[in-house]
């Protein structure tokens, strides 16, 4: 089956300008393009956008991605280098899980004794000039 950018990136749920940015950086060197000049994917391309995404999830940079592609295309005789690095992100990740789960034991330990600080009375605005107040003067009246 063949997909357009925008097809593919709902299949993924990506934004279809992602794809767009990968292909400018080099990331999607098998992607075919139609006559008109147009992206057009295939069911293989969707399993290698797959694994970009994973790549870049687990926090290789674009480089790092573009280096795996041309590591890929070489075939058998990269297997080597490719080994190599998943088990670098797969250390990397596994420290970045060890990070989470502290950090979220943090948040379950403290969850039942932290409050939010309560919000000052606010101020009311001081008059530039203190109001005076006389006293009222019952013993005169209007009425003559």
């Amino acid at each position: 089956m063949l997909f357009t950018v925008g097809e593919m990136a709902r299949e993924l749920g990506i934004p279809a300008s992602t794809l767009r940015y990968y292909d400018q950086e080099g990331l999607l060197p098998f992607v075919k393009r139609s006559g008109s000049g147009m992206r057009i994917f295939t069911d293989a391309d969707y399993e290698t956008l797959m694994v970009i995404g994973y790549l870049k999830k687990s926090g290789l940079s674009i480089k790092e991605i573009k280096s795996f592609i041309s590591m890929a295309a070489q075939g058998d005789a990269s297997i080597k280098d490719r080994l190599a690095l998943f088990r670098g992100r797969r250390t990397a990740v596994q420290k970045q899980i060890g990070n989470c789960r502290r950090l979220f034991l943090c948040w379950n330990i403290n969850a039942g004794t932290m409050r939010l600080p309560k919000k000052p009375a606010p101020k009311t605005p001081s008059e530039p000039f203190p109001r005076k107040t006389f006293p009222r003067n019952t013993e005169t009246s209007d009425a003559v």
